[in-house]
């Protein structure tokens, strides 16, 4: 097959090669340093908004936790509302390369909007107007670019180096987790040292890097063309209707699991800065976490559980039964719920200290060891509850995501027609949007529910509450998942296999 080009200028199709394509290392940089500078700014976000941003005349008007996590996540909603946009522009319209390359250029407008911030001085713009607009164009640029990145790697692959895809989305996935893993530990201490403008300022220069880094790989890459109307037939045609009606229950019981995982990047940020942070490492000794830079906990358990789960759990649990991936997903709902049980243990801990006595405990927090424990004993307090017990439950979350994340990830690929593919990873995305806004939601009920001394929210109870909704949550994907029946589509056919097939034609028989 001849190389096809596009406008006289692009290949539209892979060459006929065995060898790795040439735009994947142009691929690969631009996403670890996206990655980079996305989780960095996230990393900060709630921080800076609860401890750093100012008013118009210079002074400090800090958010209280309650509002910024409302902030937080629903910047994260439209982070994850808007990649189903994404999709259809690149499929409908744009395709996936200027897809990616304009919205990334919105990407850096945010990022430049949001290094300004808290220089009201400099830009006279008060600055909770100026955080509102970054953190849209934010949304914007990197929600429109999620699900056309790792498509767009896909069609860089032809018959002859399919092979290669593999070992790709492996250093595409390493690149994701080693540029987040890098930048949260990172930005904060940026933060710490130089402040929100220099904090935010590096990873917008990584953004543009990456989006540089991303042009100059233009001549190499495959640009597939859009496919015009033919995207909105593909949606309401039979294969179509069919998956989406089965995957949507299934994105709705996970809505849950996000609502719990994306809160690491608000009020798991807002418990740690009332916890021990000084532990003592075997080559580093005694050495203190910022309350931000735990989140990177998570991408380093990522990359460190994979291949125990791959090469170990899962071929023990498949000698007890058939591991399936609504098995998977079942056991990490329930995983998910015992790490904020964790959580509702450390801050019922943590809640005699606050309120009233906040302002004694960050002052005994500020003396030494020995002595801050010795006032304590005196007063009979007891010493706030070790940084590590948060590791933990870093941990059990992290078991979580690996069984409901990634499978869920796995499995809507598998259960979409091949035409489809970028459009149900769209809906997959939309389910973490849609976790975010019941945080959003619940953050900004808090105040009124406490006016109204209902405390379901507050304090401990905010963790307990959550924990029992995902076990009702848990429960009722049990009894869902018995009924589910599905339909796999192999890669390079149109339809589901002929084992499907006969499976749903069975089922069909049976219940007739």
């Amino acid at each position: 097959m001849p190389d096809a080009r596009h406008d006289d200028t692009y290949l539209t199709s892979p060459p006929l090669t065995d060898k790795m394509p040439g735009g994947i290392p142009y691929i690969v940089g631009n996403e670890a340093a996206e990655r980079f500078s996305f989780y960095g700014m996230r990393a900060i976000l709630y921080v800076f908004m609860t401890e750093h941003l100012l008013n118009s005349a210079g002074g400090a008007a800090h958010f209280d936790a309650a509002t910024a996590t409302e902030w937080q996540h629903w910047f994260a909603f439209g982070v994850y509302f808007l990649p189903m946009a994404g999709a259809i522009l690149a499929d409908w319209l744009w395709g996936k390369y200027k897809t990616i390359l304009w919205l990334s250029l919105m990407y850096c407008v945010g990022h430049a909007v949001l290094a300004f911030v808290d220089l009201p001085q400099l830009t006279g713009v008060a600055p909770k107007w100026l955080l509102a607009v970054a953190l849209v164009c934010l949304s914007i640029g990197a929600g429109g670019i999620k699900p056309c990145v790792s498509a767009h790697v896909g069609d860089q692959f032809g018959k002859l180096n399919q092979h290669l895809l593999p070992r790709v989305y492996q250093w595409f996935y390493f690149a994701i987790n080693v540029g987040a893993a890098v930048s949260m530990v990172l930005t904060p201490r940026l933060l710490e040292w130089f402040g929100p403008p220099v904090a935010f300022g590096v990873p917008g220069v990584l953004m543009a890097l990456a989006t540089f880094v991303f042009w100059l790989g233009r001549n190499k890459f495959v640009h597939v063309p859009p496919t015009g109307d033919r995207i909105f037939s593909e949606i309401v045609s039979p294969a179509g209707r069919r998956a989406i009606a089965n995957l949507l229950p299934l994105y709705f019981f996970v809505i849950m699991f996000f609502a719990m995982f994306e809160q690491t990047q608000s009020t798991w940020i807002e418990q740690a800065k009332y916890m021990d942070r000084i532990v003592h490492l075997p080559i580093l000794g005694e050495f203190e976490f910022i309350p931000a830079e735990l989140q990177a906990i998570n991408s380093i358990f990522v990359l460190m559980m994979i291949p125990p789960f791959t090469l170990v759990i899962y071929p023990f649990w498949g000698r007890f039964t058939e591991v399936t991936p609504l098995k998977k997903v079942g056991v990490g709902l329930l995983v998910t719920a015992a790490s904020f049980v964790v959580c509702a243990m450390v801050q019922q801990r943590i809640d005699p200290w606050t309120g009233p006595n906040r302002c004694l405990q960050l002052g005994l927090s500020l003396l030494p060891v020995n002595v801050g424990g010795a006032v304590e004993g005196l007063l009979g307090a007891e010493q706030a509850p070790s940084i590590w017990w948060q590791v933990l439950a870093y941990l059990i979350l992290t078991a979580g995501e690996v069984l409901v994340s990634i499978t869920v990830l796995e499995f809507s690929y598998t259960q979409a027609p091949k035409t489809l593919k970028s459009f149900i990873m769209g809906l997959f995305l939309f389910a973490i949007a849609l976790g975010n806004m019941v945080i959003a939601v619940a953050a900004g009920k808090i105040s009124e529910l406490e006016k109204a001394g209902v405390k379901i929210l507050s304090g401990a109870n905010y963790f307990w509450t959550f924990s029992v909704a995902m076990l009702i949550a848990t429960l009722a994907f049990v009894v869902w998942s018995q009924f589910y029946r599905g339909a796999t589509y192999i890669q390079g056919d149109d339809g589901p296999s002929a084992a499907d097939l006969a499976e749903a034609d069975a089922d069909a028989t049976a219940a007739n």
